[in-house]
């Protein structure tokens, strides 16, 4: 028997048995697991299962913290000894009633974009080498000048790191569709027509090189190239129209008139109607991070980094995403990421100041594991499973993550993606920012070990076996 199908097994019998899951999922670091009844479930048994880093309760689900690639894994094994499995979106329907307004609503934004963010980070890497390459230093070092740089290479590389955000509207409308029960097909279509050829170009339009078109003489409509909120909000409602036609025709004709009714309707209204609107929302929210990210002196960023772990425990820090994805698309650069790493890296080093100074060979061998986890851009680990559990080495990292975050933010420092941060962030910073980024980090986890070593963290204090 293999060791991944051993973990979900125990994993299994630890949570209650196969009938007592209703269905399980799983997103890039846990297994989320609706179970029929909490009581039966052995928490310390699931948490002392190899590879586990931490498990709890958050928006009705029950979700275990296994980490990048070995969730896949684990998940394998579990659909393989046939328990009941389910979509994300399936999840949240069953847990749609948990958590207040606030709660549902982010996590069904969380729904929507974790799976487009993969593709963000690709081209947030694309960028980061690009910037690489074209860098006059780099350039010298091999003896030509940015004048040799052939064109046909630079139109590649656009290719590489324009498509993702130029197509952003389709992607965000396909998953919606897909999170909120309509066809994605659908939903794929009406994004693409919020980009189509036919419009201006938003772009265009804010260099001042194309103007819009102008509908009964007042409305004025663009192409929402990279744009996020309309596309969101058209998705959301499109797939709930799509679901309302189709229970209203007769079935002989649904295959014409569901998407012909659901595309017509939809690309009108967010014509006129939700891209207007939302592209007003979407300045504010823009203008608003802006304003807090600006403050003087760096203080923008050590609020920032001082509190973004504290919201991630929250489980509502998805809706980073949205201002990350603003960010890129108005600026082509990132502020943002470099104080959430700030963050997450002080975390880990809180981790590793408990691993290395308590004798509880239990405890180190969970706080070593997830402090390197936290410095690859995971902290879930780290913070259920030690900082936060622990108390005090969760404020210290706390304190760590405000102080790298006040100076990433007084020595201007600005990602060239999102999404990865920490060890593999580094390859956002590969536009002549590189040693600045490191400078960040390294601040961050030595404020962070330094308090949890001296004022953190005591054996004598919680029993740790």
């Amino acid at each position: 028997m293999s060791e991944n199908r051993k973990i979900a097994q125990e994993i299994i019998v630890a949570v209650g048995g196969e009938e007592n899951i209703s269905s399980i999922a799983h997103c890039a670091t846990r297994l989320r697991i609706m179970v029929n009844d909490k009581e039966k479930i052995d928490q310390e048994k699931v948490e002392s299962t190899d590879k586990v880093k931490g498990a709890f309760f958050n928006s009705g689900q029950y979700q275990i913290i296994l980490g990048t690639g070995t969730v896949n894994k684990i998940f394998e094994e579990v659909e393989k000894l046939g328990i009941g499995s389910s979509s994300k979106s399936g999840q949240s329907k069953q847990a749609s009633k948990s958590g207040n307004i606030l709660q549902r609503s982010i996590r069904s934004l969380g729904d929507v974009f974790v799976p487009i963010i993969p593709v963000l980070v690709a081209t947030g890497l694309f960028m980061g080498l690009r910037g690489l390459l074209i860098q006059e230093q780099i350039l010298a070092f091999f003896g030509l000048t940015p004048a040799d740089i052939s064109g046909d290479f630079l139109l590649f590389t656009e290719i590489l790191t324009d498509t993702a955000f130029i197509f952003l509207p389709a992607l965000i409308a396909w998953s919606a569709f897909r999170v909120f029960g309509g066809s994605p097909i659908i939903g794929l279509i009406l994004g693409l027509m919020l980009v189509s050829p036919s419009l201006p170009n938003a772009w265009g339009v804010a260099e001042g090189a194309v103007d819009p078109i102008y509908f009964f003489d007042f409305i004025p409509v663009v192409g929402y190239q990279g744009s996020v909120l309309p596309a969101f909000f058209a998705g959301i409602i499109g797939a709930k129209l799509e679901r309302f036609i189709r229970k209203r025709v007769p079935e002989a004709l649904d295959l014409i008139l569901t998407p012909f009714l659901t595309l017509l309707i939809m690309i009108t209204f967010a014509m006129f109607v939700l891209g207007p609107i939302f592209h007003v929302v979407e300045n504010y929210i823009l203008s608003g991070t802006l304003a807090v990210l600006g403050l003087p002196i760096g203080i923008g960023g050590l609020l920032v980094g001082l509190l973004h772990q504290i919201i991630v425990v929250t489980g509502v820090h998805h809706i980073f995403n949205l201002l990350e994805i603003q960010l890129l698309e108005s600026m082509k650069s990132n502020p943002f990421n470099a104080i959430i790493t700030a963050s997450i890296a002080a975390q880990g080093g809180a981790a590793l100041a408990v691993g290395l100074k308590t004798k509880s060979k239990k405890l180190k061998a969970l706080a070593l594991p997830s402090s390197f986890s936290a410095f690859l851009g995971i902290t879930e680990p780290a913070i259920f499973g030690v900082t936060l559990r622990l108390g005090k080495p969760f404020l210290m990292g706390l304190i760590g993550g405000g102080l790298g975050g006040f100076v990433a933010s007084l020595m201007q420092l600005e990602a060239t993606g999102m999404s990865i941060t920490v060890i593999p962030g580094t390859l956002l910073y590969l536009n002549g920012q590189i040693l600045t980024y490191l400078l960040v980090n390294v601040i961050a986890i030595a404020t962070a070990f330094t308090l949890t070593w001296l004022f953190g963290y005591k054996d004598k204090e919680i029993p740790v076996d």
